[in-house]
C-alpha cells in the first residue's frame, strides 16, 4: 500500500476512533480522572521539593536559598532533587499506563459487542498493577536518563535525547495493549511492541495523523471560544479557552488508545467493533 493511501486509511481509522468515543462517552472518564491525579502529584511534588530544599537550606545554608548555596554546596540538595525527578517519572508513568489499560481493555469490551464500565476497567487495570508498576520502573528510568542527557549535554544533547525519544515513543506505540493482555515482562513489551509497530506502523502513523489534525483544529477552536468569551469578560475567555483546549486533549487521548486497542484486536483476528473490516484488512498487511 502506498503512503498516501496509509494515510487515507488511517485517517479513517482515527475518525471510527473518535466515533467510538462518541457513542461511548464513559471512556473518557480515564484520560480525565489520569489528568486530574497527575496534577495533583506534580502539586504535591512541587510543595515536597520546594519544603525538603528549603529545610536543607535552613541546615546548611544562609538564609537565603539558592541552587548555589546550601544544601546543594554538601551535594545534597541535587541528589534529593534527583530522586524527588526519577520518583516523579515513574509514579507519571505509572497512573498514565494504568488508565490506559484500563481504557483500553473497556475498548475491548465494546468491540466484542458488551456493556462495560469506568469501574469495571478501573477494577481490572488494578489486576495489572504489578506489571504496570514493573513498566513504570523501566520507563521512569529511560525518562529520568534522556532528561540527564538534554540538562547536561548542551546542544549535541537535546539532539540525541529528542531522537532517541522520538525512537521510544515509536517502539513502545503498542505497550499497553501487550502490557494489558500479555504476560510479558518489560523488555519483552517492549519487543513485542516494537514487533507489531514494525508490521503495523503505516497504519498507525496515519490514524495518528488523523488524530493530530483533529487536536490542532481544537486547538484554533479553543482559540476561538476564548476569544469570543473574552467580550464578555476577560477572565470567562481564558478559562473557557482552557478548557476548551483540555477537552479536545482528553478525546484526542482516549481516541489515540481506542485506535490502538482495535489495531491490537485485530493483529490477534478479535472483534474490533464499528472499524471498518475492509479498510482493516486492506490496511493491515503484515510487512
Amino acid at each position: 500500500m502506498r503512503f498516501f493511501d496509509r494515510l487515507s486509511a488511517g485517517w479513517n481509522l482515527g475518525m471510527t476512533s473518535l466515533k467510538t468515543i462518541r457513542n461511548n462517552p464513559e471512556l473518557m472518564l480515564f484520560p480525565i480522572v489520569s489528568s486530574v491525579v497527575l496534577i495533583a502529584v506534580v502539586l504535591s511534588f512541587v510543595l515536597s521539593a520546594v519544603g525538603m530544599l528549603m529545610g536543607f537550606n535552613a541546615i546548611f545554608g544562609d538564609g537565603s536559598f539558592s541552587y548555589a548555596n546550601g544544601a546543594v554546596e554538601h551535594g545534597l540538595g541535587e541528589w534529593l532533587i534527583y530522586v524527588i525527578i526519577f520518583a516523579f517519572y515513574v509514579i507519571s508513568y505509572f497512573l498514565i499506563i494504568f488508565f490506559n489499560v484500563g481504557l483500553v481493555y473497556c475498548s475491548k469490551r465494546i468491540f466484542e459487542g458488551e456493556q462495560t464500565s469506568f469501574k469495571e476497567g478501573f477494577r481490572y487495570a488494578t489486576s495489572r498493577t504489578v506489571t504496570i508498576f514493573m513498566w513504570a520502573i523501566l520507563a521512569g528510568t529511560v525518562g529520568f536518563v534522556l532528561k540527564m542527557i538534554q540538562e547536561r549535554g548542551g546542544a549535541i544533547g537535546n539532539i540525541v535525547s529528542g531522537l532517541v525519544g522520538i525512537a521510544w515513543s515509536v517502539a513502545t506505540f503498542f505497550v499497553v495493549p501487550v502490557l494489558a493482555y500479555e504476560d510479558v515482562n518489560p523488555i519483552d513489551a517492549i519487543k513485542r511492541s516494537g514487533q507489531l509497530v514494525r508490521e503495523q506502523w503505516g497504519e498507525a502513523l496515519g490514524a495518528n495523523f488523523g488524530l493530530g489534525i483533529f487536536s490542532f483544529l481544537g486547538f484554533f477552536i479553543a482559540v476561538a471560544l476564548g476569544i469570543v468569551s473574552s467580550f464578555i469578560h476577560p477572565l470567562m475567555g481564558i478559562i473557557t479557552g482552557i478548557l476548551a483546549f483540555l477537552f479536545v486533549q482528553i478525546v484526542v487521548s482516549a481516541a489515540r488508545m481506542v485506535f490502538i486497542s482495535a489495531t491490537y484486536q485485530h493483529v490477534h483476528g478479535d472483534p474490533y467493533g464499528d472499524f471498518d473490516s475492509e479498510i482493516l484488512d486492506s490496511a493491515f498487511v503484515p510487512k
